[in-house]
C-alpha cells in the first residue's frame, strides 16, 4: 500500500502550529477528527510534547497514518482509532474523566455533507469535557460571502465533486457550536485564505 501525502498539510503546518501553541498550551489529550495522511499528527505531537494526540479517521486512511507513527518514534501520539461521523464516536463515555480536553479538525467540515457537521459538533459535545479546546481550521465564508475568488473557485471544485459538500458558513457553524455548549473565543486569519476557529466547551 502507497503512503499518502498532502502538499497542503505540509504548507500550512508552521501557521497552524502557531496558534496551536497557544491555545493548547495547557491541554493534556487532544483527539484530532480526521487525521488523513498523519502528517499534522507527527509535526503537533512532536512541537507540543506535553501533550497526547490521538489520531482518527477512516479505515481507509489508517495505514499511512500507522507508517507515519511508527517512522516517528514520538511517544505521545496514539495509532488511529475508526472514527465514522455517519456512527457513535467510539470513545463516548459517561465518565468526564476519560473525555478530551481538546479536540482539533484540519480541512474537514467543507468535504463532508451537511449532516455530517451536525454529527461532528454532536460528537464534540459528548466527547470533550467542561473548559476543554475546539480548534478547526479550513476555509469559511462570512455573510454569506467567501472571503477570496480561490476560495469561490475552490468550492465550484467541492460541489463538482461531491454536490452535498461545500465551504461553510461561519455564522452557521458558531451557532451549531452555540448549540454544542461551544463558546467562540479565537477567530485566526490563516495563510491561503483560511481561518482558525477556537471554541472552548462552557458545560
Amino acid at each position: 500500500m502507497e503512503l499518502t501525502f498532502s502538499q497542503a498539510c505540509e504548507n500550512n503546518k508552521a501557521a497552524i502550529l502557531t496558534v496551536l501553541q497557544n491555545f493548547f498550551k495547557t491541554t493534556k489529550h487532544v483527539l484530532e477528527v480526521g487525521s488523513g495522511t498523519g502528517q499534522h499528527a507527527i509535526h503537533f505531537a512532536e512541537k507540543l510534547p506535553h501533550l497526547s494526540w490521538q489520531t482518527s479517521d477512516l479505515l481507509i486512511n489508517h495505514f499511512s497514518i500507522n507508517q507515519r507513527i511508527s517512522s516517528s518514534q514520538l511517544n505521545n501520539i496514539l495509532t488511529p482509532i475508526h472514527l465514522d461521523l455517519n456512527n457513535e464516536w467510539p470513545m463516548v463515555s459517561s465518565s468526564k474523566t476519560s473525555l478530551f480536553d481538546g479536540i482539533f479538525t484540519a480541512n474537514t467540515l467543507h468535504i463532508i455533507s451537511w449532516d455530517l457537521v451536525q454529527r461532528f459538533f454532536t460528537g464534540v459535545q459528548k466527547n470533550l469535557k467542561e473548559g476543554g479546546t475546539l480548534c478547526i481550521y479550513g476555509p469559511f465564508n462570512y455573510e454569506g460571502t467567501f472571503t477570496s475568488e480561490s476560495n469561490a473557485n475552490f468550492e465550484l471544485w467541492l460541489k463538482d465533486r461531491d454536490i452535498n459538500s461545500g465551504i461553510r458558513d461561519f455564522e452557521a457553524i458558531e451557532l451549531l457550536a452555540k448549540s454544542a455548549k461551544l463558546s467562540l473565543i479565537s477567530d485566526n486569519a490563516m495563510p491561503a485564505n483560511n481561518r482558525l476557529l477556537v471554541f472552548i466547551k462552557t458545560g
